[in-house]
């Protein structure tokens, strides 16, 4: 009985003490963000028939299924292209700032607005990788995603320096404007009746402003360590729950897929891979297809292999070699697809979500490995912005180089 209590008074202390998993977060945020980011920069040319005013699922038909289903996107607040276009430029923005990690406690929710504004709009336009996307844009509003490979970070790192050089520190006017804006365009909303509809959102738009502000003022006005100790473990908590919940909902989105798959008479027979491999919309490379494909022995062990892994994984994840092996296996299967069925972005998605049982040694050393490339490349800048000048050549105009050259 005492080491069963031992056992759970460690778990309760590794859960609140600290957010764990930073490097799997990190890298959950980059993924889905960057695929969300390149999905909206190809679609530009055809974002109006996608989501705007011009596409098949028009303004009316958008505003009769939400009125049903309440689900929230920002694009049936107001019609018109210039409204479109003010909401697909935010997604964009708030991808590209959550990428690189700046207020991320912000950008996460800002990002989770422009992605469901997009999706909810034309809910037909979507496919497996845009559903991931759709669940974890939410999920990552709950996590601290920016405390490793951010600018948050960084900031963070600077101030820390600073302070222990007895520096004074320059007061924050970026975060509390950001929070003031923020803070004034969810109340104009909210009082304008925009919301309405299912509260999940809104709930979530609500506390992720209003937790900044209970964190600024416990820390100017608490006189004991206490309440700010208390906010520490809430976070915590909370973002070893959301973590928690993206691995479960990793491993519900593989074991649903193979055992529905099991069912099917193709997957069963060994025939199901040869069929998209022979779609014209699946077929971006042609040849490429008929080379996987003209092998009846390749198509059988492809079509169980993926069966087998996707059933199994689930259950492999307490045995770190063999979660390993078939978490490779995923992303070099997912890494296929983006190729030969010309799936990019589905493929983008799923590996995003794959990331978060990677191991932290391979993210750490893969980080050092992109701090290197990048330092490498920041020289080769330097080096081009300021070149070495050659030695000038000895002729009878420069008698001073000519006499030090003979001199040698």
């Amino acid at each position: 009985m005492n080491r069963f209590a031992l056992a759970v008074s460690a778990a309760i202390a590794r859960v609140t003490e600290s957010a764990l998993g930073p490097y799997q977060t990190a890298v959950i945020r980059i993924g889905f963000s960057a695929t969300w980011l390149l999905f909206l920069l190809r679609e530009f040319p055809h974002r109006q028939e996608l989501y705007g005013p011009d596409g098949p699922w028009d303004f009316d038909l958008a505003q009769q299924l939400i009125g049903t289903n309440g689900s929230f996107t920002a694009l049936i607040w107001f019609g018109g292209g210039i409204w479109f276009e003010t909401v697909y430029v935010f997604a964009v923005l708030t991808a590209v700032l959550l990428l690189i990690g700046w207020r991320t406690r912000a950008m996460s929710a800002l990002f989770m607005v422009g992605v469901l504004s997009l999706q909810n709009r034309s809910i037909f336009m979507g496919d497996g990788g845009d559903n991931v996307l759709h669940l974890m844009c939410v999920y990552l509003v709950f996590t601290r995603c920016g405390q490793v490979w951010s600018l948050d970070e960084r900031r963070a790192r600077l101030a820390r320096g600073a302070h222990a050089r007895g520096e004074r520190l320059a007061p924050d006017r970026v975060g509390p404007a950001l929070w003031s804006v923020s803070g004034f365009l969810l109340v104009a909303v909210t009082a304008a009746g925009r919301l309405d509809g299912d509260l999940t959102v809104p709930v979530i738009l609500w506390l992720s402003w209003l937790a900044p502000a209970v964190w600024w003022i416990v820390n100017r006005r608490a006189r004991t360590a206490e309440p700010r100790i208390l906010l520490d473990v809430i976070g915590n908590v909370v973002h070893n729950g959301a973590l928690l919940v993206i691995m479960a909902e990793a491993c519900l989105i593989y074991a649903t897929a193979g055992w529905y798959k099991i069912q099917g008479s193709r997957w069963q027979d060994g025939t199901a891979v040869y069929y998209p491999l022979h779609l014209d919309y699946f077929s971006p490379w042609p040849a490429l297809a008929d080379v996987l494909s003209s092998s009846g022995t390749m198509v059988m062990l492809i079509t169980y292999g993926t069966v087998l892994v996707q059933v199994a994984f689930p259950f492999t994840l307490f045995n770190r070699r063999v979660k390993n092996v078939l978490l490779a296996a995923m992303i070099t299967e997912h890494a296929v697809i983006a190729v030969v069925l010309g799936l990019p972005f589905f493929s983008l998605a799923m590996i995003a979500a794959d990331a978060v049982f990677l191991p932290t040694s391979f993210l750490r050393r893969l980080g050092d490995l992109a701090a290197r490339a990048r330092g490498r490349l920041a020289g080769l800048v330097r080096r081009g912005d300021y070149p070495v000048k050659p030695p000038a050549a000895r002729t009878p105009e420069n008698p001073e180089h000519a006499h030090v050259g003979s001199s040698a």
